[in-house]
């Protein structure tokens, strides 16, 4: 049974998504066992925020320098608190746009890719990037969402 997480929204600029699909992404990427083995005992939350490009730019120059929006942040937490998402609603709408699936399966996979990224995952080497797609995929079939072919 995979631990149970807290999931705060916010949304902080218009997204026609309920807090409720982010909750339950998220949970029920926690299904796959390398996932939730990864989960701290104490760490139970995850806050995220939905926002804009201009937001998302701000924390990404604050905080890892780079002056440009970026789809997805992760930011650690500590004790109790996994950690903080900051998703771009703007690049949610273009990127499924262009991929061709709908802007709740690419929230969703953004939003997986966050919290991989939160319970320790990174993909800057070619055999960590083919582990977060697996993971990534596999996390999203728990939730019965499928990428577009080209997406990963």
């Amino acid at each position: 049974m995979p631990a149970l997480l807290t999931v705060d929204v916010e949304k902080a600029v218009r997204a026609p998504v309920p807090p409720s699909f982010v909750r339950d992404v998220l949970r029920s990427a926690l299904q796959v066992p390398e996932l939730s083995s990864r989960l701290a005992p104490a760490a139970r939350g995850v806050a995220v925020r939905v926002t804009s490009d201009r937001e998302l730019r701000r924390l990404n120059l604050a905080y890892a320098g780079e002056d440009h929006a970026t789809d997805v942040l992760s930011f650690g937490g500590d004790g109790e608190h996994l950690g903080d998402l900051a998703i771009s609603w703007p690049a949610v709408v273009r990127q499924a746009a262009q991929f061709g699936h709908s802007e709740r399966t690419e929230l969703a996979l953004l939003c997986v890719h966050g919290l991989l990224h939160l319970l320790g995952w990174d993909h800057a080497a070619t055999a960590e990037r083919r582990e977060m797609t697996r993971l990534t995929k596999a996390a999203l079939r728990e939730s019965g969402i499928r990428l577009a072919a080209r997406r990963l």
